[in-house]
């Protein structure tokens, strides 16, 4: 079976739902994942925006230190170094330069993003600290890899956050 990620709020390549966007409630979305490579000591997961102004990727979410036994991120993961319930994880932190998950918030008129959720079955342990960048994660990571997945979520910002936070509630 293939290591694949899934989001029970959007499928792969579809848009986010407001709720996930920094202008909505700005909740990490719930994540799931199967055919966990035999061999998984960890997991990582780095969300990313490829699309965002800038030379570099913007960095939406750095966790790791995700037991090997999990198999899911609950929506609304705290946005705190450590998590202890209802999973254990360590959080880094993301290009806003805070601990967990920012949700997408592209400048207005910007056009279509790309948000890359990848997870990777890692074949050892890292005992990580908190608040490591995506960097330093990356490196961290590197020859350590057994599999990843991938999910890609789109979001787009055309107009003020009121407008859109009312078609949400409706």
């Amino acid at each position: 079976m293939a290591f694949r990620l899934k989001c029970a709020a959007f499928k792969d390549q579809e848009m986010i739902p407001v709720r996930y966007a920094g202008e909505g409630s700005d909740v990490s979305p719930p994540l799931r994942w199967s055919g966990v490579p035999v061999g998984t000591e960890e997991f990582a997961l780095i969300c990313e925006d490829p699309d965002a102004p800038g030379d570099e990727p913007f960095i939406h979410w750095v966790i790791y230190n995700i037991s090997p036994n999990t198999t899911f991120l609950p929506e609304g993961v705290p946005g705190q170094p450590t998590i202890e319930v209802p999973i254990f994880a360590t959080q880094g932190t993301n290009s806003f330069g805070n601990f967990g998950y920012g949700g997408p918030m592209p400048p207005i008129g910007h056009g279509l993003h790309h948000y890359i959720f990848r997870l990777y079955a890692l074949n050892q342990k890292l005992g990580l600290p908190p608040g490591i960048s995506e960097t330093e994660l990356r490196k961290a990571i590197e020859g350590k890899i057994l599999d990843a997945a991938q999910l890609v979520g789109k979001y787009i910002r055309e107009k003020v956050a009121e407008e859109q936070n009312v078609q949400e509630s409706a």
